[in-house]
């Protein structure tokens, strides 16, 4: 696993620009369990990258880059209470329960849009987003996407699922 991530950040040096690979490799030594969340998101198609390393802390934040949203992880309503809300047709499980049965969080709008400005990701699928409370609250959801050469972020119930919609996600290692 450190052979495939050491491969794409040196690919992708755009990603994180200004960190070294040094610094990731010392963290993740230092955090085995980390080590194995990334196998967990590699395992699903996530590819994920370091998109940053910040210098006082030494936190290392990797996203998922796969380039659409991960194979592995769609056709999922939002969360849990979602989940069990949806009497009829109910997904195989929510982008929440198995981010957090991952070890991460999912993606928030803010990150969501850094990750775009570091490339093109879901010309053809979407991705769950972090969704604020209040908004949760009322039955919605975000989720975003990258179309028209645009990336927009919008609204569906949090109990939908489709099958080009998954989930990223965000792990501070």
């Amino acid at each position: 696993m450190l052979e495939v991530l050491r491969t794409r950040f040196v690919s992708h040096p755009h990603r994180h620009v200004g960190a070294r690979w040094e610094q990731v490799a010392e963290r993740l030594a230092e955090r085995p369990e980390a080590l194995r969340t990334l196998e967990l998101l590699e395992a699903s198609d996530g590819e994920p990258d370091v998109v940053g390393v910040d210098e006082q802390s030494g936190v290392v934040t990797f996203y998922d880059c796969s380039v659409e949203s991960p194979a592995g992880r769609r056709s999922l309503c939002l969360d849990e209470e979602a989940l069990r809300g949806r009497k009829r047709n109910p997904p195989r499980a929510s982008a929440v329960g198995e981010a957090t049965a991952a070890g991460v969080r999912l993606m928030g709008e803010e990150e969501y849009h850094h990750l775009q400005s570091l490339g093109e990701f879901d010309l053809r699928t979407s991705t769950w987003l972090a969704t604020p409370p209040a908004l949760r609250a009322l039955g919605g959801a975000l989720f975003g996407d990258r179309r028209y050469g645009r990336v927009f972020v919008y609204h569906n119930g949090a109990d939908s699922y489709y099958a080009s919609r998954g989930w990223r996600g965000v792990l501070e290692v």
